[in-house]
């Protein structure tokens, strides 16, 4: 008898812990996503559905994730290590890209330099460097110089 008695004590002690890992799992797994993403979306609509960007009523992009454009006349985000997806380049970089826009746009390179000047964002306080969006700004260049860029996929919705 002893050991039916310790096996039915052992399945009583075990019930306790299997209902916490079940409420648990619900509670974490479950509800605290749906609330958060429901805060989510009424709250921050625009930057928990990913800060797409639209031009002329197009999704063409997102501000959080670097965008693979490769075309000569537009600015390129960064090839070089980590995962590729920052959407920013040092504002060095896009002085170094100018060249090669203004040759195949035939914009003055002083135009351009202008877009990027007034385009520089800001690291907090001395910390990091300054950076430029590059999907915000190749917009800029369509938006600025529409009769160069009328023509190329960026502007169409697909």
């Amino acid at each position: 008898m002893n050991g039916l008695t310790s096996v039915k004590q052992g399945r009583w002690n075990l019930r306790p812990v299997i209902a916490l890992a079940l409420l648990s799992l619900v509670t974490c797994g479950l509800l605290f996503p749906l609330v958060v993403t429901g805060l989510g979306q009424v709250l921050f609509p625009y930057q928990a559905n990913g800060e797409l960007v639209k031009l002329n009523g197009c999704t063409v992009g997102s501000n959080l994730i670097s965008q693979n454009t490769t075309r000569p006349e537009f600015f390129h985000p960064r090839n070089d290590s980590a995962s590729g997806v920052d959407p920013d380049i040092t504002v060095q970089d896009a002085y170094s890209q100018i060249p090669r826009i203004s040759g195949q746009t035939r914009i003055p390179q002083s135009n351009i330099t202008v877009l990027v000047n007034q385009n520089e964002e800001g690291t907090f306080w001395i910390f990091g460097n300054a950076y430029v969006n590059v999907l915000k700004v190749n917009l800029l260049l369509v938006r600025t110089f529409p009769s160069t860029y009328g023509g190329f996929p960026l502007t169409r919705c697909h």
